[in-house]
């Protein structure tokens, strides 16, 4: 079930979703609108699921920076979230996509307990000017059925993200 604006309101007062910084205006029928964080990397190399990916990380300017299509980029949300109560879910949303920028089709669950912000993936139709702090998503919380597991206390190889993560499936296959 996926939570209302203002039972995700209601959440964040109780401490039970945190979302920082939060601003209640940014509150929609059922999700609330993330920003665009102000660092994205940018990979320009061929990648090897075995081994570690290489980027360069560079800080979005105030005047925006242009992305290109063919390229791989991974960037962060503004917002930090957590909650050991709700799953959480993140998508690009249609002002975005009407833009032909594709945001975090991949992997958008953050299970109960996750507290990060999120890396993102983002790729581009056509040329496109992005300026860090521009809204660039919705995220929206979902109540969870039978017992709840905390992804925080679990030891998984993403917990606790402060910023970008890269893609670490070759420590699996090492």
């Amino acid at each position: 079930m996926i939570l209302t604006r203002a039972e995700i309101a209601r959440a964040v007062e109780s401490g039970d979703i945190v979302i920082e910084p939060f601003d209640a205006r940014r509150l929609s029928p059922n999700a609330y609108d993330w920003r665009l964080g102000d660092i994205i990397r940018v990979c320009e190399t061929e990648l090897d699921a075995a081994r570690s990916p290489e980027f360069i990380s560079q800080t979005i300017p105030a005047e925006g920076m242009v992305l290109q299509p063919g390229k791989l980029y991974l960037g962060v949300t503004l917002e930090r979230t957590h909650s050991e109560r709700y799953a959480q879910m993140i998508n690009g949303d249609r002002t975005v996509g009407a833009l032909g920028v594709w945001v975090h089709v991949s992997a958008p669950l953050g299970h109960v307990g996750h507290a990060i912000r999120w890396t993102l993936e983002i790729r581009v139709a056509r040329p496109v000017r992005i300026y860090p702090g521009m809204t660039f998503g919705k995220i929206i919380f979902l109540k969870t059925r039978g017992t709840t597991a905390s992804y925080q206390k679990m030891g998984q190889k993403y917990t606790r993200s402060s910023g970008i993560d890269v893609s670490r499936l070759h420590e699996e296959l090492a």
